[in-house]
């Protein structure tokens, strides 16, 4: 029976995500399977990954043959890395002390280029929101100057209106006077 490592999708339509599975390879994508090592998501940023690598390490091992797009998830994750190193200690290559030291140096380096990437994310979207809410408020200061302006003419409006008519109301009865 030839297996296949592949992903099987699941959530709704614009936000899928999948679940890591070992299936025979007869069998449809989203059907049965033998065993769920683990989930991909690829919504988030960085996308989420949750691996049982034991198990995958396992089942590559066996014959196991992983498609295109899960041969990058298992070698993001490591796995790959870990099969060829037990390769080499198997061909005597090197011990497998060296060779878990190899593989804890990479993990180690990756785990920082990754922190690092999040932390820049997060850094880009704080200025980003930081900027926003600039911008927002030279919009609500720029309108607000408006505002203003506005009620400081219709005032000014109102108040020549008051003037012209009490002046004229004064007038009319001096007018009066002078005819009688």
């Amino acid at each position: 029976m030839a297996t296949k490592i592949r992903l099987q999708r699941h959530g709704r339509k614009g936000y899928a995500f999948y679940h890591i599975v070992i299936a025979d390879s007869r069998a449809p994508r989203d059907g049965k399977f033998i065993e769920r090592i683990g989930s991909y998501n690829p919504n988030t940023n960085p996308a989420t990954v949750d691996l049982k690598f034991d198990r995958a390490l396992y089942w590559l091992q066996v014959g196991a043959q992983p498609t295109d797009t899960t041969k990058n998830i298992l070698s993001r994750e490591g796995v790959l890395l870990k099969k060829h190193l037990l390769g080499g200690v198997a061909k005597g290559a090197f011990t497998e002390a060296e060779a878990e030291s190899k593989f804890e140096a990479w993990k180690n380096a990756k785990q920082n280029v990754e922190k690092e990437k999040i932390s820049t994310l997060s850094e880009t979207a704080r200025a980003e929101k930081k900027n926003r809410l600039e911008a927002e408020k030279a919009v609500n200061k720029a309108k607000a100057e408006a505002l203003a302006a506005k009620k400081a003419e219709l005032i000014k409006a109102a108040a020549k209106a008051e003037t012209p008519a009490e002046e004229t109301e004064a007038e009319q009865p001096a007018a009066e006077t002078t005819q009688a």
